[in-house]
Order: C-alpha cells, then structure tokens, then sequence
C-alpha cells in the first residue's frame, strides 16, 4: 500500500554525496526536525526528469523555501555517482539534496516503486512529490504516468503551500 497523508516515512536509508565520498543518511537524518519537499523521479537524466521536473523545481527553489520550507530533495533509483554527477550538471548542487536509493529501498518502503524491467531499468520510483515535516507526509502528489510531471511538478507544489 502507498504511503498517504498523515503517515510517517519508514526507516530507509539513502546514499548521499559529501566531500569525502559517499555516505549513509537516514531518513531520521534528512527529515527530522525540518520542513522538507521531496520528489521523485524514476531516473537521473532520464528525458522527463531531466528537461521538466528537477528544472522546475530549482527554478522554484527560492520560493518554495520562502514558503517556510528548509530543504527541497530529490530521490531516484540511481545510485550516488549518478546522483552526485546529475546534480553537477544540472546546476542543482547545493540548492536541492540529492538522495540515491539505488536499490529502491525507499521507493519500496512508500510503496511507491514500480517495475521498469521491461525496458531495461529494473526496480524504480514512481514520480510523486511530497511535504514532508518532521517525517510526517503533510502533502502528496502522485503522478499517473512516468512520463508526466505535472501534479507533482514545483508549479503545482508551490501553490499548494
């Protein structure tokens, strides 16, 4: 069962980027405490993820956060050198988080995950975004298609903050 409103996020842990190579960040670590937007994509550099939906919300950035947001993240299936050379390339270092669940644990856990083998990229994530305060879900927007990010885009997210 997905994940909804009012639940708190499971305990998974991701992969993150530091100075010193990669390390481990729970979910206690990312989101205790703090206000924070997560979305996902099913892919780093993947078309719709890529060109539409990380740009949308870098764009945002500013806003969002001055909507009482302390951290914006996102969260794929890919592992943390993929995540870490996308967020270099896409200019997003250091303005959004980049987490890597490479096994979709996290995706799993929400139960937000689906089967891509069919076209060659194994266990990924759905596209969603959330609000999430103090590890509660207080907002969540699932996409009905991969290839769309529109409710779950930072246009749609940002007017509902």
């Amino acid at each position: 069962m997905a994940i909804a409103v009012g639940d708190r996020l499971p305990s998974v842990t991701f992969r993150v980027m530091t100075p010193d190579g990669p390390a481990a960040r729970t979910t206690d670590d990312i989101f205790k405490g703090r206000k924070v937007v997560l979305f996902a994509v099913p892919g780093a550099f993947t078309p719709t993820c890529h060109k539409n939906h990380l740009p949308g919300f870098l764009a945002k950035a500013d806003e969002i956060k001055a909507r009482g947001i302390d951290a914006i993240a996102v969260t794929a299936a890919n592992d943390v050198f993929v995540m870490d050379a996308w967020s270099k390339s896409s200019g997003a270092e250091g303005v959004i988080e980049f987490l890597a669940d490479g096994n979709g644990d996290f995706a799993k856990a929400v139960g937000l995950a689906f089967d891509g083998s069919g076209f060659g990229l194994g266990t990924r994530s759905q596209r969603y975004s959330m609000v999430v305060e103090d590890g509660v879900v207080t907002q969540l927007n699932v996409e009905d298609a991969p290839g769309k990010a529109d409710v779950s885009g930072a246009a749609h997210l940002l007017a509902q903050l």
